[in-house]
C-alpha cells in the first residue's frame, strides 16, 4: 500500500495533535491563583459579573447546592470554585 501522507504532512500532522492533547490536559487544572482563593472572594468576583448577588440567607443550603450545580455551567466555574463558593454560603446562611 502507498503512504499517502508526505514525512512532513505526517510530522506536522502529529506535532498538531501532541500540541492538542497537551493543551486540553494542562486547561483541566485548576490554576494556583484560583485555588488559592476562598469562596466569599470567589463569590464576589464571579456572581456580580452578571447580576447582584444575593444575600445568603435567601436559600437553604439545599438550593444553595442547587444554584451551584446551575451557576457551574451558566459562569463556567470549575468543581472546586463552585464547592468553595457553595460552603461560603451556607456558612453565611
Amino acid at each position: 500500500m502507498k503512504n499517502i501522507l508526505k514525512p512532513k504532512t505526517l510530522t506536522i500532522l502529529i506535532s498538531i495533535v501532541f500540541i492538542t492533547t497537551v493543551a486540553v490536559l494542562s486547561s483541566c487544572k485548576t490554576p494556583a491563583l484560583i485555588a488559592a482563593k476562598p469562596g466569599a472572594q470567589l463569590w464576589a468576583e464571579n456572581c456580580t459579573r452578571c447580576h447582584n448577588t444575593p444575600p445568603p440567607s435567601i436559600y437553604s443550603d439545599a438550593q444553595w447546592d442547587a444554584v451551584g450545580e446551575h451557576m457551574r455551567y451558566k459562569a463556567n466555574l470549575t468543581d472546586q470554585e463552585v464547592t468553595k463558593v457553595v460552603a461560603f454560603l451556607k456558612s453565611a446562611n
